[in-house]
């Protein structure tokens, strides 16, 4: 089907509720993460889960890599407090900062997880890349006027993925 470029692999309420030791038990040893609305509101500053979150990725032995479309003062600023790779102006859904995030993690598509809260930038450019692509429903519903649009079109591409999920269950 046309839309299946943008479903993701999986559709969860939030980063925090992903059951990383099963990932890393499954042989995960990289995550890329979208920023905004995926790990903290938009332009919000990390927070406690957020750096939690990253010391427990750390201590799996998990690497990370930060991948926005955003500019470096924002980027540059949550990595530092999250301790994590980064790569900003990162022109998702293109794929070549995908695998730049991967080749600086020593990962591959096989063993890398992405997590976004948008499917035409985030997921879409996940499945180009090959990676397993895990979208979150966003933190805070309240956005720019263009991601707001975005969400409009988003809806009716999840309409139909969860129609898929169904019929295969």
């Amino acid at each position: 089907m046309i839309l299946e470029p943008f479903y993701p692999k999986e559709w969860v309420d939030s980063v925090y509720g992903i059951d990383w030791e099963q990932w890393r038990e499954r042989g995960i040893r990289g995550a890329i993460f979208d920023i905004d609305n995926t790990l903290v509101p938009h332009g919000a500053p990390a927070d406690e889960r957020a750096i939690e979150l990253f010391d427990r990725l750390r201590r799996l032995g998990v690497e990370t890599c930060l991948l926005s479309n955003n500019k470096e003062p924002r980027v540059a600023s949550f990595a530092g407090a999250v301790d994590s790779l980064y790569i900003f102006k990162g022109n998702k859904p293109s794929v070549k900062n995908y695998k730049k995030a991967m080749e600086w993690m020593g990962t591959s598509p096989e063993n890398t997880l992405f997590v976004g809260d948008q499917l035409f930038t985030d997921v879409y450019g996940a499945n180009r890349a090959g990676i397993y692509g895990i979208l979150v429903k966003p933190i805070n519903p309240k956005e720019e006027i263009q991601i707001v649009l975005k969400r409009y079109l988003e809806a009716v591409v999840l309409h139909f993925y969860k129609k898929k999920k169904m019929v295969e269950k």
